[in-house]
């Protein structure tokens, strides 16, 4: 348990050195925000959207209690409200990751490239042309919003049982949303190496309390006003790093590069 523990947390510095790195380097860290930018902007605008409406969509949801008394009623719709606010928040955070790691496929591959040189680079790599990496991200990602949207349902569903519902909806939505997120954020790593989703997942789960240390820092941190956009960069240089850890690979330093 112990142990467990330990690496949950080394998991989660993780987050932390990533950032270290690319603070290093101001343009690159400015090129990985880019990207992050451009997907905040489409998810605030859907977000502002569905609160505007949330009452008609509460109500849409709880058609069966129209006949209820006033109260019940209303209190109902409430908790519906806050339901489908949760569980946007949640899939806002996952799909958010793999819509912009899309996005910026390049600048992001660019990134986790120099830091596993720093550390010793990676022996073999696959050299993919960028149309073949953004077609295989591209993949990964839909396969993994599908997952999120799937995972969400049950969340949401938790959302109708009043304050017990909510809380426990928000730690499942924690440990999905963390182990998720670490699942992204490492392909790229493991698509220098040859390995797909199918790999990463089976190697993750081999070190799994690091996996989620790693994946619930980002999510925590994601959840935070701008925290997605202006950490992405530093999600990415970490992903890096629990790839190296779980394939027991180096992460202390070797070489400096200078971008980093």
């Amino acid at each position: 348990m112990r142990a467990a523990i330990s690496q949950f947390f080394t998991g989660a510095g993780l987050l932390g050195r990533g950032l270290g790195l690319v603070m290093r380097q101001p343009r690159l860290f400015g090129l990985g925000v880019l990207p992050a930018l451009i997907s905040g902007l489409l998810y605030a605008a859907a977000l502002v959207t569905l609160t505007v409406y949330i009452d008609d969509l509460a109500r849409g949801v709880t058609w069966f209690a129209d006949d209820w008394a006033d109260g019940w009623r209303d209190a109902l719709q409430i908790f519906a409200g806050l339901a489908v606010l949760g569980v946007a928040g949640l899939l806002t955070v996952l799909t958010f990751t793999a819509v912009t790691l899309v996005i910026g496929d390049p600048f992001y591959e660019k990134i986790s490239e120099l830091v596993e040189d720093r550390f010793g680079g990676v022996r073999d790599a696959v050299e993919l042309v960028w149309w073949r990496s953004m077609g295989r991200s591209l993949v990964d990602g839909l396969r993994m919003v599908g997952l999120s949207i799937l995972l969400g349902i049950p969340l949401l569903l938790l959302g109708f049982i009043p304050v017990v519902g909510n809380i426990i909806g928000l730690a499942l939505g924690g440990a999905v949303g963390g182990w998720l997120l670490a699942v992204e954020l490492t392909g790229v790593p493991f698509q220098r190496r040859g390995q797909r989703l199918r790999h990463r997942r089976a190697e993750l789960r081999k070190q799994r309390p690091l996996a989620m240390g790693f994946g619930v820092a980002v999510f925590l941190t994601f959840l935070i006003p701008l925290g997605a956009v202006l950490l992405m960069p530093a999600a990415v240089a970490g992903g890096a790093l629990l790839s190296r850890k779980v394939l027991h690979q180096p992460t202390d330093i070797v070489t400096l590069p200078s971008s980093l």
